[in-house]
């Protein structure tokens, strides 16, 4: 993980950790960088990069602070406007841009906000492409096999321009509306859009799908995107779908990337519902490609024993969509995603994608005519409890022997009927402990008794 761009961008308080400046220089060096790549691919063509942002108040300013360092190197800087993240990666993908930058921090409140980098494909940006980009912000960028002190400005006729793109958002819209195989008339269909990025798009799509459908939380202000709204507070949307009689649910988060949803009853259908929905749909269509769906080593035990009974083959990478998409790519994978809603159909996008998400769960529902909640149950959910650990030196807490003996034990103990995870955080001082059992009192005992060894041994804080 890098020093400003973690898995999933640059992202901190707006003006604090990340600032203005920070986004200004990016734009320098992603507009300095893609225009010199073409130059000496003898393309003397300015680069195109395309921006979208979601609904922070801050999301103006650094949108703004971009297109003046894109365009001071000489490139030219296409704005979406307020749209969706996996929307720019479509539209970088199919519009032949060089890349993309979405200005989001995702499920964060209002004051956070982020610069996702997406290459030219609608994938998240290359690693040595992001090791650049932290180099320049520390003033020690080494590229094309020389040092810069600074980046040449263009001049004259080369200072890049600034183009209103909003016919991009507008045809993402009708790819989407596209992939809807069945009509939606007589299903009453409720959107919780977080006050995001969805709230101009969601309603468009299931409206021209025939749907009745019912929106809340589309009044976005600046400050109120997550607040007490979309897949981090699904409760808001479980009591709407019940006291309004709707068929189903679909919750997304700040920049639509993930979706949560809601069944007939109010009952909360998670990414590892949505991953047993459709991968079982796709096996009994023979689409299942290679067999196999990929998850992230969070997905709930009870998500792997239903596979099981089934006959579907699973693969669990580290958590982060980052992770499941490489992995899709490399072993041609058809489906994956984490358990928050973070959903990957990789023949239709690129990117966790919450309103493809939505609809593919409605493909499923007027295919198999059955309600949302019939297609969840033969999936039962495993009891989990997790402990952060705040420890002096995460990896000598793991490494120790005593440690690893109790996690051995335990990992004994529960057999095929269970699992204990012993993880590090990527960005805080924690040791998580998480066990998942058949019921909730085997999962604290167990959780406890590595916990206990961990204090014993002095790794603590």
């Amino acid at each position: 993980m890098g020093k400003y761009f973690g898995t999933d961008g640059f992202r901190g308080t707006a003006n604090e950790n990340l600032t203005a400046d920070h986004a200004y220089k990016v734009g320098r060096f992603i507009g300095w960088y893609y225009g010199e790549l073409k130059r000496r691919n003898g393309d003397d063509s300015p680069a195109r990069i395309v921006i979208g942002k979601d609904t922070r108040r801050s999301s103006y300013m650094f949108e703004y602070s971009l297109v003046g360092g894109i365009t001071a190197s000489g490139a030219d800087a296409y704005l979406l406007h307020v749209t969706t993240t996996p929307s720019v990666a479509y539209v970088s993908r199919v519009d032949g841009f060089d890349c993309a930058i979405m200005i989001s921090a995702s499920h964060n409140p209002y004051h956070d906000n982020g610069l996702k980098l997406i290459n030219g494909k609608g994938e998240k940006m290359e690693d040595e492409v992001i090791e650049l980009v932290e180099a320049y912000l520390d003033g020690k960028l080494n590229a094309f096999g020389q040092e810069w002190n600074e980046l040449p400005f263009a001049k004259n006729e080369k200072i890049g321009r600034s183009v209103d793109y909003v016919s991009g958002r507008n045809r993402y819209i009708g790819y989407l509306i596209s992939l809807g195989m069945y009509s939606f008339r007589g299903m009453k269909v409720g959107l919780d859009c977080a006050n995001g990025a969805s709230w101009n798009i969601a309603k468009a799509v299931f409206d021209a799908l025939g749907a009745e459908t019912h929106v809340i939380n589309a009044q976005p202000n600046g400050t109120n995107i997550n607040d007490n709204a979309g897949s981090t507070h699904i409760e808001v949307l479980q009591k709407y779908v019940v006291e309004n009689g709707l068929d189903v649910g679909f919750a997304y988060d700040g920049d639509a990337d993930r979706c949560l949803c809601v069944d007939e009853k109010g009952g909360l259908i998670s990414g590892d519902h949505i991953l047993y929905i459709y991968g079982r749909y796709m096996k009994e269509r023979g689409k299942l490609v290679n067999n196999t769906v990929v998850a992230t080593v969070m997905s709930n035990f009870g998500l792997f024993k239903a596979f099981d009974e089934i006959g579907i083959n699973y693969a669990k990478t580290a958590v982060g969509d980052k992770y499941v998409y490489e992995y899709m790519k490399e072993n041609g994978c058809c489906l994956g995603g984490e358990q928050s809603g973070h959903i990957i159909f990789s023949k239709y996008a690129s990117t966790g994608d919450g309103i493809l998400t939505s609809l593919k769960m409605m493909q499923v529902i007027m295919s198999r005519e059955k309600k949302l909640s019939e297609l969840a149950a033969p999936f039962v959910v495993y009891p989990q409890v997790l402990e952060n650990v705040r420890v002096k030196d995460k990896s000598a807490a793991q490494a120790d022997p005593d440690v690893q003996a109790v996690v051995a034990e335990v990992a004994e103990k529960l057999g095929t009927t269970g699992r204990i995870l012993v993880r590090e955080s990527g960005t805080e001082p924690l040791v998580r402990v998480m066990v998942e059992a058949e019921n909730e009192d085997i999962c604290r005992s167990y959780v406890k008794s590595v916990v206990d060894v961990i204090k014993a041994k002095g790794h603590t804080v």
